[in-house]
């Protein structure tokens, strides 16, 4: 089971505050393809697509690729922007044996209850050598996450509810993946602080429902307070996990 139940509230706010900008993308596609060249007929996992902002990206970018878009949440695959959303998660992915050439995983790993099972099953699904590209924030890397600095208590929901990246790394392996890279890439979350607080909707960041609502309300009035001094665009600095 999921961290939050990804309703029809949670997928609504989802859709209305987590889909990128240009920016932010072009960050992430200049990540990814550093570790997989997608030619024309290959085949990407867009699984725990969410309401398939990156799907989306994906077929702009590649759109000789095949984009498999998989979503467990019946909220999230309604409100999804491109088509074609199919059922299913870590545990049961609607592909043949040996179908898949890359697999991107976007805040989606601290979901999956069960991470030796989902990597055996990544394993049935991937050609021999293609990549899982893991986009998450990890406990002990969380000093560039701006929820981390104005809700702190955010940092201890982090550490105790997602999984590690050496943790991740041991269930992989497992399964006979190994590290192929371990990337820090920074991202234009928003356009100004003022943006990012005009537009915040807890319901849209598990982390922030993983708090209390005191701590919440707190962190909202530390965001207002910063606002009028603050300059320049909202950065956020993630993860990108790859392995082979």
């Amino acid at each position: 089971m999921a961290l939050i139940a990804y309703d029809h509230a949670d997928a609504a706010a989802f859709e209305a505050t987590r889909h990128l900008g240009d920016d932010a993308l072009g960050a992430w596609r200049e990540a990814i393809t550093r570790y997989v060249t997608l030619r024309p007929g290959m085949r990407l996992l867009d699984l725990g697509c969410g309401t398939g902002s990156w799907s989306r990206a994906f077929r702009a970018w590649w759109p000789s690729t095949d984009v498999l878009a998989v979503e467990p949440s019946a909220a999230m695959r309604e409100r999804s922007v491109v088509p074609g959303v199919l059922a299913g998660d870590a545990a049961g992915i609607p592909a043949d044996d040996a179908s898949i050439d890359a697999v991107w995983l976007s805040t989606v790993v601290h979901h999956i209850p069960d991470l030796p099972a989902a990597a055996r099953e990544l394993r049935r699904v991937l050609k021999p050598g293609a990549p899982v590209l893991i986009r998450s924030a990890f406990p002990g890397r969380h000093d560039g996450i701006t929820l981390c600095r104005f809700w702190p208590e955010t940092r201890a929901a982090l550490d105790d509810n997602y999984p590690a990246v050496t943790a991740v790394e041991a269930a992989f392996a497992g399964a006979g993946f190994a590290t192929a890279g371990l990337d820090r890439v920074a991202q234009v979350s928003a356009p100004s602080l003022a943006e990012a607080a005009a537009g915040l909707r807890r319901e849209a960041h598990t982390l922030l429902q993983l708090i209390s609502d005191d701590a919440y309300a707190s962190g909202v009035d530390r965001l207002q307070a910063a606002v009028p001094a603050a300059e320049g665009p909202v950065l956020d600095v993630l993860d990108l996990l790859v392995l082979r």
